[in-house]
């Protein structure tokens, strides 16, 4: 799904999740990557949701809302979305393929929205939720 980025210096744990999640090909909730990542030494949740909460900081990786799951950053290389302001995801309930993307436009809009009306934004993620190109067709 995603190529591997530089990433600062992590854990075990949130190295062995994060590579976990940058090698899948979509998204997955905690008790998944725990399934995943028991050779390796983990035995809790907590053990997954802490290394989670570390990968979130730094945004490395996202949480979707209404899936309950996590996808690797796709775009943690772009200087203008370092510090991602609007996190948008396509999710295709089809296949369960999605695609993260950033629209300067829409960040603008929100963020201009959000100063006009005095409103301190401090998340934004958009989910569309629909069917991706090969399952329309």
């Amino acid at each position: 799904m995603n190529t591997q980025p530089q990433t600062p210096n992590l854990t075990k744990n949130q190295t062995l999740v994060f590579d976990t999640l940058t090698r899948a090909d979509q998204p997955m909730s905690a008790y998944t990557i725990l399934d995943r990542l028991r050779d390796s030494g983990f035995r809790a949740p907590l053990q997954v949701y802490r290394a989670l909460d570390k990968l979130l900081e730094l945004g490395l990786v996202h949480r979707l809302e209404s899936l309950n799951s996590f996808v690797a950053c796709s775009h943690v290389e772009e200087s203008c979305c370092r510090h991602h302001g609007t996190v948008a995801f396509a999710i295709c309930d089809n296949c369960g393929q999605v695609q993260e993307f950033h629209d300067h436009a829409m960040d603008d809009r929100l963020t201009e929205w959000a100063k006009q009306t005095g409103f301190r934004a401090e998340k934004t993620t958009i989910e569309l939720r629909g069917r991706c190109e090969a399952c329309s067709g």
